[in-house]
């Protein structure tokens, strides 16, 4: 006789079990559909906005599909110009900040000192300075000291000054994982120092070296505050829109957030199928 039917027979209905609910996966789910909400609903609306007639970003008020916003910023020869001068500055910025960055992290995991903790706060202050101050203190500094009047130099020389900072702690963390027994062996066996770090320290390094040049790009293409005061009369991609938020915002800015976001899905793909092909040869 089964459990039901006694339980029929002594007058009582078994209820049936519940599943207690998840609040912990609930809440999780939550905050996940909040922070994917937070981090690409505005790209999204961004990217709509590009292909809106409205003469102004906007989602709600379509006005019909166009391309004419895109056609248009081939004829923005400001906004053009900006974008070199700021590729000219990253790349000045790459060639800056990946030597210097490297011979900090070198000295201070190398180094066997009571000065060096006084040393990386001297070396990591940067990233604490404000970019207004960075700015205006280097070009009063190279226009004062040295004669140099402010320009992409005085840009680049600003943005370094705390790019380096970052691209050394990201070699600092890749050298603390490194076994010293290579060197120490190439060494006893008649290698040169400059030999070791050449053909067993740099290769090491290489993918913190490709992974710090990325990082210095996009911080320096998107650097405002340093770059606004130390550029004196040049301008950059990003300091030119900064200057045209005072008169409102046109479909065309939409138009290159676009173009920076496609570029840079096309980049992440290229390097995941890359990553994938190394893996399976």
């Amino acid at each position: 006789m089964t459990t039901t039917t006694l339980d029929r027979q002594n007058g009582a209905v078994a209820s049936p079990k519940r599943n207690p609910i998840d609040w912990s996966g609930a809440v999780l789910n939550g905050y996940l559909l909040l922070f994917f909400a937070y981090m690409f609903l505005p790209m999204i609306f961004m990217v709509v906005a590009a292909f809106n007639a409205s003469p102004t970003p906007s989602v709600t008020d379509w006005q019909g599909f166009t391309f004419k916003w895109f056609e248009q910023l081939l004829h923005e020869e400001r906004l053009i110009s900006g974008l070199g001068h700021s590729l000219l500055i990253a790349g000045g910025v790459i060639v800056t900040s990946i030597p210097l960055g490297l011979a900090g992290a070198l000295l201070l995991t190398r180094l066997q000192s009571k000065g060096t903790t006084l040393l990386y706060t001297v070396l990591v202050s940067p990233i604490l300075t404000p970019g207004i101050v960075l700015g205006a203190t280097t070009m009063i500094f190279w226009r004062d000291a040295l004669g140099v009047q402010a320009g992409l130099l005085t840009a680049t020389i600003a943005q370094s000054s705390f790019i380096a900072s970052y691209c050394m702690l990201m070699f600092m963390a890749r050298l603390q994982r490194q076994d010293l027994v290579l060197e120490e062996a190439a060494l006893d066996l008649g290698a040169s120092s400059f030999f070791v770090f050449r053909r067993v320290t740099l290769p090491f390094l290489m993918p913190t070296i490709m992974t710090a040049a990325a990082i210095a790009l996009l911080q320096s293409i998107e650097n405002y505050n340093t770059t606004f005061f130390a550029i004196g009369p040049s301008w950059t991609l990003v300091t030119e829109i900064g200057a045209r938020m005072r008169f409102g915002i046109s479909p065309v800015i939409n138009v290159i957030g676009v173009l920076f976001v496609a570029i840079t899905i096309f980049a992440a793909t290229v390097y995941v199928i890359a990553g994938r092909a190394k893996e399976r040869a």
